[in-house]
């Protein structure tokens, strides 16, 4: 029967050497020099991803994996009430993310707890010039795409692994010493069959393959030498929860001249705001009453900067132009809505620094990075944690077809037909991400046309709006015309 464990361990570079070493905050049922075919460093959502999939597969199941992590939610399951706020740290998960849920067991947990599906989706901007509406019957679905709490998620993910790992005994908190490996790299076998991770209280870990899924600080990425490339925005991200009067159906973004605003519905009244703004005007948001926050948010999203758009020569133009092409969509002739008004805030206010960062190459001998270890991308769109749940079933499938002829799964040959995969889809989607992202801060008068111009055909040309809907919901590898 293989080994399937949880190593509460905090993963970190010695100060002094310069090496690898693991700082141990509980143990559980690694005993000394234990051997492993996975380690999979990083308990969050990507990492529990991964481990459920490799545990729902014929082949894969069949493997011994350990998850390593300091985070006291994998000792137990949370309990969520009814009535509680949702928490501010949300996900937008696309079909394809739903899917691969439901592949892996997990998701009949989240439609226990508060989810919300959506399917419209309304864009437009500060210029008032133009404005977009998606629906997902413009691509024959039900639905664009479902917002969870982080929270669910990752308790969802815990519910789905008690399954299919069936224990994992966790030990007390003990006294820890700190043992450092010698070099300054994750430290290989001296016949090169696995890597070793070294536990603060002495014991080691053996693994074949060692998976960073430790996120965009990642201790494996840095002691693996995996470069990256990559810039910070001169914006933060303001996220907390707000109520309505009436339950909120419809995911809202409007890009302001200093960053977009979304409005996410995650059910109930209960929206999650997702605000882009300059650090400066952060620290401002963050600090004010909760009633000049809330007329803040209302005044970003209703009359703000401009009216609201308007039936324009432009509107008559592209709806001529795709009436006689034969491409005019069903949903054309949607006008733009008002978003529901905000009536409080009901939750703390978060802010995080946004940037962009992609690891040169995702891959060395028995070393492989998923999520945000491998890219951070901008919230636009809500990309981010779609792409590393992309990661792991990617990398679940490459491990998968390895074993089937008989490979040997840390082998770098095998882990690069990952890279190969994955570095195409996300470099497609950062680029399209960080191209909107820098498009949006301009304010040029020539600039405001052309965007409306590209609000007005992606409103009213099909083959154009239901490209741009595939791509979004994960459902298109490319994002025009495939």
């Amino acid at each position: 029967m293989p080994k399937r464990s949880f190593s509460d361990v905090e993963f970190k570079e010695g100060s002094n050497s310069g090496s690898c070493e693991m700082n141990e905050v509980m143990s559980s049922t690694i005993t000394k020099d234990e051997e492993y075919d996975i380690a999979i460093v990083g308990g969050g959502m990507v990492g529990l991803a991964l481990a459920c999939r490799l545990s729902s597969m014929p082949l894969t199941k069949e493997l011994s994996v350990a998850i390593i992590d300091s985070n006291p939610a994998l000792k137990s399951r949370v309990h969520f009430k009814k009535d509680e706020v949702p928490h501010p740290r949300v996900s937008t998960l696309t079909p394809a993310t739903i899917s691969f849920f439901k592949e892996v067991g997990a998701w009949e947990y989240i439609e226990q707890h508060r989810h919300a599906y959506f399917d419209q989706m309304q864009v437009w901007d500060y210029s008032g010039l133009g404005y977009t509406r998606y629906h997902a019957r413009d691509v024959g679905k039900e639905y664009l795409g479902c917002v969870v709490e982080n929270m669910v998620l990752c308790d969802a993910l815990l519910s789905c692994l008690q399954v299919l790992f069936f224990s994992y005994p966790v030990q007390p908190m003990g006294d820890s010493s700190r043992v450092a490996s010698s070099g300054n790299t994750i430290e290989p076998t001296h016949n090169g069959s696995s890597v070793k991770l070294c536990l603060s209280n002495g014991k080691n870990l053996y693994a074949k393959l060692v998976v960073g899924a430790d996120g965009a600080k990642s201790h494996v990425r840095e002691m693996a030498g995996l470069k990256t490339t990559g810039w910070n925005y001169p914006q933060n991200a303001v996220i907390c929860t707000v109520e309505h009067s009436v339950e909120n159906h419809c995911a809202w973004q409007r890009f302001l001249p200093s960053g977009p605003i979304a409005l996410l519905p995650i059910g109930d009244k209960f929206s999650n705001i997702v605000w882009t703004m300059t650090p400066e005007e952060s620290s401002t948001h963050k600090s004010m009453t909760r009633d000049a926050f809330v007329e803040a948010v209302n005044y970003a999203l209703d009359y703000g900067y401009s009216s609201h758009p308007q039936s324009s020569f432009l509107d008559e133009f592209v709806h001529r132009i795709s009436s006689l092409s034969g491409y005019g969509t069903a949903s054309m002739a949607e006008h733009f809505q008002v978003p529901l008004k905000v009536t409080d805030l009901v939750s703390e206010r978060m802010t995080f620094p946004l940037s962009l960062r992609h690891a040169l190459e995702y891959a060395s001998k028995r070393v492989v990075l998923v999520g945000d270890a491998a890219h951070v991308v901008h919230p636009l769109a809500g990309q981010g944690v779609n792409l590393g749940f992309g990661d792991a079933a990617a990398l679940s499938e490459v491990i998968d077809e390895g074993l089937r002829v008989g490979a040997d799964i840390g082998e770098l040959s095998l882990l690069k037909r990952y890279e190969r995969e994955r570095q195409a889809a996300n470099l497609t989607m950062m680029a399209v991400l960080d191209g909107f992202q820098k498009a949006y801060l301009m304010d040029f008068a020539p600039l405001n046309f052309l965007r409306a111009v590209a609000f007005h055909g992606a409103q009213f040309i099909t083959p154009l709006k239901r490209n741009i809907v595939s791509y979004a919901m994960g459902e298109q590898k490319w994002p025009l015309f495939t």
